[in-house]
């Protein structure tokens, strides 16, 4: 969470890109162990650029972390990981974080 993101929008954040099956299908790969974004596209069976896409906002919202190392043979690869987090959602969480949303809940709609 950054300085100045409230925890309704860092929740409004995770939950955005949760909302996602591909991401949920990422994190649920990422899970048991890190992998590099070939050999998760692979397992995924995904083009690496929808991956990078989907990794990036995982990460983007602090769900995943990234980490690049140098293979035996001298290739680049950047390996991914869940980073541990948890989302509880009670009434009562949800009130709490609407109070501190940035955005004003005047003349909106849902």
């Amino acid at each position: 969470m950054t300085v100045d993101e409230s925890p309704g929008d860092r929740l409004l954040q995770v939950l955005a890109t949760l909302a996602n099956p591909h991401r949920l299908r990422v994190l649920a790969a990422l899970t048991g162990e890190r992998q590099y974004v070939s050999e998760l596209a692979r397992e995924l069976g995904v083009s690496r650029p929808l991956l990078q896409v989907h990794l990036r906002k995982l990460e983007h919202a602090g769900l995943v972390s990234a980490s690049m190392e140098v293979s035996e043979d001298g290739k680049a690869m950047k390996f991914y990981e869940v980073v541990p987090f948890e989302v509880r959602l009670t009434p009562q969480a949800i009130a709490e974080a609407a109070t501190t949303l940035s955005t004003p809940a005047k003349g909106t709609s849902v």
